[in-house]
C-alpha cells in the first residue's frame, strides 16, 4: 500500500441543466480551476451514459463489460480527480437506477444530465498523485 497525505482546498459546486455532458463538464471545471487533485460527488439524474459493470474474466488485461443506460435515471455516486500528464482523468462509480432496476458502475461515456445533476467538487492540496499508464493491465492507474 501507498498513501500520501494532504488537506482539503477549494469547494465548488455546480449544476448540470437537462442534456448538458456531464463529464466534459466536470473536466471543463477541473481545468478551468486547475484542480490537479480532488473528489467529486454527483446526485440527480442522467438520461445518457455508458457504464462498465465488470470485466468478463479476472484476467489481466481485463475487458470491460458495458452497459447503456439510454433512458433516465437516478444516479448518485463519487469519483476521483487526477491528472495523466496534461490531461485530467476522472474516475467515477455510480449507482443508477431506474423503477425497480439498479444499475452500479464506472461511467466513461456518453454522459448527459436528466433534468438536473448536482456535483460537488473538493479539491486535495498537497498530492501529488497522478495517472499513469499500467502495461499489466492495459489501464490507466494511480501512481502515488
Amino acid at each position: 500500500m501507498k498513501y500520501q497525505t494532504g488537506k482539503t482546498g477549494r469547494v465548488i459546486v455546480a449544476r448540470f441543466e437537462d442534456h448538458e455532458d456531464v463529464l466534459l463538464n466536470l473536466v471543463s471545471i477541473v481545468r478551468a480551476e486547475n484542480i490537479r487533485a480532488g473528489v467529486f460527488y454527483l446526485v440527480g439524474g442522467m438520461r445518457e451514459g455508458r457504464i462498465v459493470v465488470g470485466p468478463e474474466t479476472d484476467e489481466l488485461p481485463p475487458k470491460p463489460v458495458w452497459k447503456a443506460l439510454g433512458e433516465s435515471h437516478e444516479v448518485v455516486g463519487v469519483g476521483t480527480i487526477f491528472w495523466q500528464k496534461e490531461e485530467p482523468k476522472l474516475h467515477f462509480h455510480g449507482a443508477f437506477g431506474k423503477k425497480d432496476m439498479v444499475k452500479v458502475g464506472c461511467l466513461r461515456e456518453q454522459s448527459e444530465t436528466f433534468l438536473v445533476l448536482e456535483a460537488i467538487i473538493i479539491e486535495m492540496e498537497g498530492i501529488t498523485a497522478a495517472r499513469e499508464l499500467d502495461p499489466v493491465s492495459g489501464m490507466v492507474l494511480l501512481k502515488l
